[in-house]
């Protein structure tokens, strides 16, 4: 996988460079300012970017706005975003401009070596890989809608649904047979008002949608 970093913190950068050729990834460009990440993407066009959101000169929200750009640029190019905090606003615009192939993980998570990878792998396969923090906030945030009337048990299913998760991995996680979690995701769908499909990520997505712009 061609990889593209852009983090300004010189060890984190680093430690990126060194994990993700440790495993065989090759890591085409590496930047540490906002102004640099567009043209390091037009340039490599990448099979994936990992970003952290805030970077000089502003330390604002730079690095978003780079992805953003990119993806209007490069339809569909998948992008990994870190964070330092779960920042609703900054995810919210992530998913808004449409959640295929994107990920926003709390820096945390790179710690988490097996998480981060398999995350920055979802995401370059056209997936998505959202931090349980950030599934959380954005679940508990919404009230006096539709998800209120989700079970405890449809609520876990779809944060794991939203986190990327295939139906194997939620009924272990869960401790449930897989045909439970096809039977909670149908739940799911029909509550929130959502075509019911099994057909890989795309019902990650809708449910990740209906998030987004409730």
């Amino acid at each position: 996988m061609r990889v593209v970093i852009a983090e300004d913190n010189a060890l984190l950068r680093e430690g990126l460079v060194l994990l993700l050729t440790s495993v065989g990834h090759d890591v085409v460009a590496v930047v540490g300012s906002g102004p640099e990440v567009l043209p390091a993407l037009l340039t490599h066009r990448p099979d994936a970017a990992v970003l952290d959101v805030r970077m000089p000169p502003g330390f604002r929200d730079e690095g978003l706005r780079a992805a953003l750009e990119a993806r209007a640029k490069i339809p569909g190019l998948p992008v990994l975003v870190l964070s330092q905090y779960v920042e609703e606003t900054y995810a919210a615009e992530l998913l808004g401009g449409g959640a295929s192939g994107v990920g926003y993980l709390l820096k945390d998570r790179v710690g988490r070596v097996d998480e981060f990878l398999n995350a920055l792998d979802r995401v370059a396969a056209g997936g998505t890989a959202l931090d349980p923090e950030v599934v959380t906030e954005l679940l508990t945030r919404r009230r006096d809608s539709p998800l209120e009337s989700l079970t405890p048990r449809e609520r876990e299913v779809l944060q794991l649904m939203a986190e990327g998760h295939d139906n194997t991995t939620i009924a272990e996680t869960l401790v449930i047979t897989e045909r439970s979690v096809s039977k909670h995701i149908g739940n799911v769908f029909l509550k929130l008002g959502l075509p019911p499909t099994n057909s890989g990520h795309r019902r990650v997505l809708a449910v990740l949608a209906y998030l987004n712009n409730s």
